[in-house]
């Protein structure tokens, strides 16, 4: 019924991913394959494009007005995928999470507050605390048994009194750690004896693998509601990045309030039309393909593990619960980090996302956007492959 294997040319299609590669990687290569910002190269659910081709064809393209059939098929998402019931009166459009993470900082801390990340961890985050002029309190992940843990204790003896915020990724990126609900419930106990906000970016949450189950922070723990904010998009689901749209989602309707003057006062009232037309269809009609989708996911991260591995002998891929970046350790390859970078820029011409961007944690580790068509990904892997060939030869 979708057909992920079309290749779909977006070149010169104002695409960051493909048109900004050259610019920013230095991989000018007219064959360079871009495998760095979670973005997908697969065409968006059908009902998508449906309602965004009869919107073009009104030919009216106005102010967006009455957010509450966008609010109301959210909800009846988080329902019917996470069994999580949201009042949508809980709920603040942003002009994308990121946005909203900036907005909840404005509303909820002030200048030179200290901002808690569990590093390695997206990028973003340590891009808007710092825009924000607050400060970053890392509490370096710890790997256990093949996935990440949180050292909670380590954190505690670091925290001072300008420390207010806490930003945690769940699912977690890049590691695709899903949560268990123990682990979700120890951060909030944490945060309410240490009176600090916590602000769960959940974005990744519809993008899990069979195995694992994404328990959103309210669910596990719904005894920190007040001092909540729970951040949502379609975006990411549904490869709908450029919409730009997001959700705050807190039910302390101080905080709520907080937010949504921040929102005002930042003029961000009006909503671009085109992308709650395309997030409410989304959320709408998107069950069956992202079903199909997350099936396509799971045997391109199975392949991508699997020959990554084998090309780069020593090299390992962290078993990703959700999302579709795998995250890969080259530190038992014996090659220096600078050498591996080399290999995949300069010889596979891939442009990967560089390990030490999330963090501390990420020196020895590549991201790798494995979302795109398999024709493209085994393009990919066969030239990690020659990237590494003198490894595997012992040459």
């Amino acid at each position: 019924m979708f057909d992920f294997d079309r290749v779909i040319d977006r070149r010169g299609t104002h695409a960051t991913k493909w048109d900004n590669m050259a610019k920013l990687s230095g991989i000018d290569a007219p064959d360079a394959i871009p495998m760095w910002v979670a973005d997908m190269d697969f065409a968006a659910p059908p009902g998508v494009t449906e309602a965004l081709t009869a919107m073009a064809r009104r030919g009216v393209y106005g102010y967006y007005g009455d957010t509450g059939s966008w609010a109301a098929a959210f909800a009846e998402w988080m329902q019917r995928r996470h069994n999580l019931e949201v009042d949508p009166a809980w709920v603040s459009p942003t002009p994308g999470v990121v946005a909203g993470l900036g907005l909840i900082l404005q509303a909820a801390s002030a200048p030179g507050d200290e901002v808690v990340v569990f590093p390695p961890a997206y990028h973003a985050f340590r891009r808007i605390i710092v825009a924000n002029e607050r400060r970053i309190l890392d509490a370096q992940l710890v790997e256990r048994n093949g996935r990440y843990v949180m050292d909670l204790e380590a954190l505690r003896t670091k925290l001072t009194p300008r420390t207010k915020v806490v930003f945690f990724c769940s699912p977690h990126n890049p590691g695709g750690t899903v949560w268990t609900p123990e682990e979700i419930r120890a951060l909030a106990r944490f945060c309410i004896e240490h009176d600090l906000l916590l602000v769960s970016d959940e974005i990744h949450c519809d993008l899990v693998f069979a195995g694992a189950r994404h328990t959103p922070t309210l669910t596990a723990a719904p005894e920190i509601a007040d001092r909540l904010v729970s951040t949502f998009a379609a975006t990411k689901t549904f490869n709908l990045a450029g919409a730009h749209v997001g959700a705050c989602v807190t039910s302390n309707a101080a905080l709520k309030h907080a937010i949504d003057a921040r929102i005002m006062a930042s003029g961000l009232g009006s909503y671009n039309s085109f992308g709650m037309i395309a997030t409410e269809a989304a959320w709408r009609t998107g069950d069956a393909w992202l079903d199909a989708l997350l099936a396509y996911l799971t045997a391109s991260r199975d392949l991508f593990d699997r020959r990554i591995e084998a090309a780069a002998p020593g090299a390992r891929s962290m078993r990703l619960g959700a999302t579709y970046l795998a995250w890969v350790d080259f530190s038992g390859t014996g090659l220096p980090p600078d050498d591996v970078a080399d290999r995949v820029k300069s010889r596979a011409r891939i442009f990967a996302s560089p390990g030490p961007q999330f963090g501390p944690g990420g020196d020895a580790w590549l991201r790798f956007n494995f979302a795109t068509p398999r024709p493209i990904l085994e393009q990919a892997l066969g030239r990690l492959e020659e990237a590494f060939s003198d490894v595997r030869s012992g040459s």
